[in-house]
């Protein structure tokens, strides 16, 4: 019996957290809170159900992969605009971890929005946030995947100023919207040079005819000038490999949504939405939207070198230099956001090595330590009735065990600790910018990338335990901040109101918190051992390869230009083995000297960081600062909005009203003044006047005819 994808499974996929959004946003207030969780649950757990199904039938019963469309929106010539669906691994897997994680932050936010008064509201959002999603990696054209795109960044924006009423919430969204304005700028212009290129916006026609533009250029100016009829060639003219252009044009889409250096300024800030969306977008949504797009255009990157060294260098620069930031943060949001940074630029550097497989698995194991570690800090943020603060807290692991044991576990995941799922993927892309470093295709870039994640491990273990100790272990600091009249972040609630209460006595989350944890710590320690074998390395029972890796078939490039596949069998014996080497790489020993730096710094000698802090007072300060990125983007362009502002006003007064306006008005009243004596209500003075007119037009009309 063969198995195939039915297309009405598909669109159920789509359409039920879509009917479950429109349910709890326009009837919320007639189905009452229960009704609007209720629904929008159900219709994101059908269609992780139904995901799974799907991703069984192309992995377990040998489907062959789905590629049709279900629907055509217009039509002009030979040009069509559809909705269509493109389901393979790749797709089934991002499908699946998708809805596997925004299902467990649905059933979280019933604990964490409990009292919030946008309940309904908030549900309506994130289940149209997961069907924006699944309409972005279903898709099978550049105009599905362009709607997807924008829908996940309008959502985006809605969630990040959720508590409207709070200003900080209102910048975030705001700055998070334009920034991505401009990575979809560059992203629009590379799919219009997909169309003028090939002619059509379909995957399957784009790919099939990708190797025709290999060596091809296009005249980007040609460094001339002509007046008067005379041409002079200033400079020689400037040419681009069509590839290229098209690729980075894409990949600046990318750098916007998956917050890539300098397009990351938008991501920190997001913390100012509630936890559960933090989770969402960071883990397994619009944060891995650039990444999964890169993949899926891997037959189009693999024709130009030189974006391939773009995206190297732009995911090496992230993993690290955003790293450092995480050291200096005191909010626990913020420390996982900056986190998220870091990987999103491990996953980049894979992109840009061509380890597409190793890129796309650490998306999906990062999926589910991160939003462990996001929950996880939500959890402790409820306990800690809604301090952020880490300086404020210390001693939780006796009040909150679950929220401890499970960050533990994501912590060990994150850093890449052998047998743990973050070290599968994280390991194998150091191993392939190691190879690509070794190889010297990328030239320095790829020197520089290779040291950039493998000194990153540091930064992550430093960082990570920092949070666990400061958070959790030491003095119990919340006694004194509250007599002290500390509160937490902006000292709001859920609600946004303000919270100047008396000391609390820190407690576990309730059982809709606590759950979701359980549920993704296991998959956090577990699916790099079960998947790791098949899915990156593409081995059956005995250990052969006998296929492609299993996301290799998926994104159609060839294995003889994917790294995995040429460090196959040099990496691969086996997931234990694979671990087992891991405690001799020198990512391991770094990642164990951060952890024993911060152990050393936060738990034994809780003094040194004030001493190391004013001893490197220039470098904490430029780490505060972010190296001056807000600045850059949002400074400067204020400043440039002042002096725009300052132009604008001194034109409206001089230009606008000076001469315009008060001008106009000057000219009427001379007029008025004029027509005012003419209209004097003497009868002679309007013959007399009749009389001239007239003479003037005889004198006229003599003169033509003459």
């Amino acid at each position: 019996m063969e198995f195939a994808i039915s297309k009405s499974v598909l669109l159920a996929v789509v359409l039920a957290p879509l009917l479950g959004a429109i349910l709890a946003g326009l009837f919320g207030r007639r189905i009452g809170r229960v009704g609007a969780h209720s629904v929008t649950i159900l219709g994101v757990a059908t269609s992780f159900a139904l995901s799974a199904y799907v991703l069984w039938q192309l992995v377990g019963q040998g489907a062959a992969p789905f590629n049709e469309n279900v629907y055509t929106w217009f039509q002009v010539g030979s040009f069509d605009a559809h909705v269509g669906f493109m389901v393979d691994k790749l797709t089934a897997m991002m499908m699946v971890v998708v809805t596997f994680v925004s299902l467990l932050v649905h059933v979280y936010t019933i604990g964490y929005m409990a009292e919030d008064d946008g309940y309904q509201r908030f549900f309506s959002y994130i289940s149209l946030f997961t069907f924006s999603m699944l309409m972005l990696v279903m898709s099978n054209n550049f105009l599905q995947l362009f709607f997807g795109w924008e829908a996940v960044g309008l959502v985006s924006y809605l969630l990040i100023g959720f508590w409207f009423k709070r200003p900080t919430a209102v910048f975030a969204n705001l700055k998070a919207f334009l920034v991505n304005r401009v990575g979809d700028f560059g992203f629009l212009l590379g799919i219009a040079a997909v169309l003028l290129v090939f002619g059509s916006l379909d995957y399957g026609t784009v790919f099939a005819n990708a190797p025709t533009i290999a060596g091809q250029t296009i005249s980007v100016w040609s460094g001339s000038v002509t007046v008067f009829g005379n041409s002079w060639q200033l400079v020689e003219p400037w040419t681009w490999s069509i590839a290229t252009l098209i690729c980075i044009c894409l990949f600046i889409g990318a750098m916007g949504k998956s917050a890539q250096v300098p397009l990351h300024v938008w991501l920190p800030d997001s913390m100012e939405g509630p936890t559960p969306i933090s989770a969402l977008i960071h883990a397994a949504t619009m944060v891995t939207a650039g990444i999964f797009m890169a993949a899926r255009m891997s037959p189009l990157f693999e024709l130009s070198q030189t974006a391939l060294n773009f995206v190297l260098f732009i995911g090496a620069t992230t993993a690290f230099w955003t790293g450092l930031i995480g050291i200096v943060q005191n909010d626990i949001k913020r420390v996982v956001a900056y986190s998220t940074l870091s990987q999103l630029g491990y996953m980049t550097v894979a992109l840009g090595v061509s380890a597409y497989s190793a890129g796309v698995y650490h998306l999906m194991t990062h999926a589910f330590f991160k939003a462990l570690l996001f929950l996880g800090a939500g959890s402790v943020i409820i306990g800690m009735h809604h301090e952020q603060d880490m300086r404020r807290m210390g001693g939780l692991k006796k009040y909150m065990p679950i929220t401890y044991w499970t960050m533990v576990l994501g912590t060990l995941a994150l850093v890449g600790t052998p047998f743990f799922s973050g070290f599968y993927s994280k390991d194998t892309i150091i191993e392939a910018a190691h190879h690509a470093a070794k190889v010297g295709s990328a030239g320095w870039v790829g020197q520089y990338a290779y040291w950039a994640v493998l000194l990153g491990a540091f930064v992550t273990a430093f960082y990570s335990f920092r949070l666990l100790y400061l958070t959790f272990h030491g003095k119990e600091r919340f006694r004194d901040a509250h007599a002290d009249g500390h509160h937490g972040h902006d000292a709001h609630d859920a609600h946004g109101h303000d919270d100047h209460h008396g000391p609390h006595e820190p407690h576990e989350s309730p059982w809709v918190v606590t759950v979701p944890l359980i549920l993704l710590a296991i998959p956090s320690v577990l699916i790099g051992y079960l998947t790791v074998g098949p899915m990156l390395f593409a081995t059956d029972m005995s250990g052969h390869h006998p296929q492609l890796p299993f996301f290799l078939g998926a994104i159609d490039v060839a294995a003889a230009r994917d790294t995995v596949a040429q460090l196959g069998k040099e990496l691969w014996h086996g997931p234990a083995k694979f671990a087992l080497h891991g405690f001799q790489a020198p990512a391991f020993w770094l990642a164990f000297g951060g952890f024993a730096l911060a152990t050393v710094m936060y738990l034994l000698k809780p003094e040194w960081p004030a001493k190391a802090r004013h001893a490197m007072a220039w470098p904490v300060r430029v780490l505060e600062n972010k190296y001056g990125f807000d600045s850059l983007w949002i400074d400067g362009f204020a400043g440039g909005g002042v002096a725009l502002g300052k132009a604008s006003r001194l034109f409206d007064a001089r230009v606008i009203d000076g001469l315009i306006v008060n001008g106009s008005a000057r000219v009427v009243d001379l007029v008025a003044r004029l027509a005012r004596r003419v209209q004097s209500g003497y009868l002679y003075h309007y013959a007399f006047a009749m009389i001239l007119g007239l003479i003037v037009l005889l004198a006229v009309v003599i003169r033509h005819w003459q």
